[in-house]
């Protein structure tokens, strides 16, 4: 931490002397099995840290007044209604527009119309794979002073979905073709590595930032050398409620990039997208939510998130909605006006709690993403259904600690409201969704925590 002369008055009290006095206090009762925990990612927590912890650990800094911006998804079926909506949430507080495009008949001249594209960066979400809608795309903002992000993400889409969304030789073939049609001095971000579905479905922080680690490596042995030295990643990452340890998250993949990019000759930073998690949302006593997304906004913020995209507390039980919406978007926009957040990500620099969790998730996803490349890389291991199983194994011993009451949910399995009634305002389905299909992979699957006790609850309404 920055020294202000505060305390020089005072003798310094080393780490060991803290813990006499506080074993002295503990009158008996064993000092780490009364006051230390073990995380789900095998990172032992003490009850203090002071500088002897940071000692050293290698500065990183995101940088001083580290912007962030407050995003919000527009499904974009039709170009006309997501316009209008868009320049609507624009005049409510909204920073950035999040595009989901679901077919390609999509016209961007409609889409983008009477939106500032000098001050509004874009971020698409395409369920589709083609050429000819990116090039209508760049024709609409050929003037160049666009920020755009396409997140384009081949093996996301194959880990979440089982399938290419062609095959691996024509989805290859046409993501190279797409970054050269995005080779200029534009802001365009083609590809997007997608760690939110790993978190989603169980993963421990170490893999998330392990498994995004080698998804993204994937990319930069095929195509960074064809994209001449500049090759934008965009990571979109999901944000849970162990508060501390998501800042240094976000924090260790920031400094995992940074220390990957330089073996390519890559000296641009990357672009770190968060949202709150699902795997922590309930559908009894809803308006918690709101508390768990309103914490994992703020991790996200004070981890150095570029783009923040709120998730509206009936998310998983509703349909977009202007009300849940509003609610969203005012929580962050909370933070950032009346939470002096608007630049607050170095608040977290030089905190020693901090500082030695972002070293000690980089170092424990570090040694995972070399384990993994030395054992043929993350696709390899995606196709043997190595990482699924991984993912498995973090997900159930996570569910056994929720089902234990060991991982507190309140208003689900602690402190129930018996009257609580979900049955009849369901307009979308909440649980786990089976659609048998030939895959050429195993699937990793969402899965939310308290899935098995809400369907017994409504079973019995």
């Amino acid at each position: 931490m920055s020294n202000t002369g505060l305390f020089d008055g005072f003798p310094k009290v080393s780490a060991k002397q803290w813990k006499q006095k506080i074993q002295y206090d503990l009158k008996g009762a064993d000092y780490n099995e009364a006051l230390v925990w073990e995380s789900l990612e095998g990172i032992k927590v003490k009850p203090f840290y002071n500088e002897e912890d940071v000692e050293g650990i290698p500065s990183f800094s995101i940088g001083k007044n580290h912007p962030w911006n407050i995003a919000q998804t527009i499904y974009a079926g039709d170009a006309k209604k997501a316009n209008a909506k868009a320049r609507e949430i624009l005049q409510k507080g909204v920073e950035s527009l999040i595009f989901t495009l679901p077919n390609q008949e999509i016209d961007f001249n409609v889409l983008l119309s009477e939106i500032d594209l000098a001050k509004i960066p874009v971020h698409f979400q395409f369920e589709f794979l083609a050429v000819e809608p990116i090039k209508k795309l760049l024709a609409a903002t050929k003037d160049g002073k666009a920020t755009i992000h396409l997140h384009i993400d081949l093996i996301g889409h194959l880990a979440k979905d089982g399938n290419w969304f062609h095959n691996l030789e024509k989805d290859h073939k046409i993501l190279e073709e797409i970054l050269k049609l995005a080779q200029s001095p534009r802001k365009v971000s083609v590809v997007g590595v997608d760690l939110s579905l790993y978190q989603n479905a169980g993963a421990n922080m170490v893999q998330q930032l392990a498994y995004g680690l080698a998804h993204a490596h994937e990319y930069l042995n095929h195509f960074s050398s064809a994209v001449g030295g500049f090759f934008p990643i965009t990571f979109k990452v999901a944000v849970g409620s162990n508060y501390f340890f998501e800042i240094a998250k976000l924090r260790a993949l920031r400094w995992l990039w940074k220390t990957v990019a330089p073996a390519y000759d890559l000296n641009n930073d990357c672009h770190i997208l968060a949202v709150p998690s699902k795997r922590n949302k309930t559908l009894y006593d809803y308006n918690v939510n709101m508390l768990r997304t309103t914490s994992e906004c703020m991790s996200a913020i004070l981890g150095g998130a570029d783009t923040v995209c709120n998730l509206p507390y009936d998310a998983i039980y509703h349909k977009d909605n202007a009300f849940g919406e509003r609610i969203a978007r005012n929580q962050l926009l909370l933070l950032k006006e009346e939470g002096y957040f608007n630049e607050a990500a170095e608040i977290s620099e030089g905190a020693y709690y901090i500082e030695s969790l972002t070293k000690q998730l980089a170092e424990k996803a570090l040694a995972l993403f070399k384990q993994l490349e030395a054992s043929g890389g993350f696709l390899d291991a995606l196709k043997k259904g190595t990482i699924q199983q991984k993912i498995k194994e973090s997900a159930a011993k996570e569910q056994e600690l929720f089902d234990e009451g060991k991982i507190i949910s309140l208003g689900t399995n602690k402190y129930q409201n018996p009257q609580d009634r979900m049955k009849d305002d369901l307009e979308l389905y909440p649980f786990v969704k089976t659609q048998p299909k030939k895959t050429i992979i195993v699937p990793i699957i969402e899965k939310r925590l308290a899935e098995t006790s809400e369907q017994k609850r409504l079973d019995h309404e």
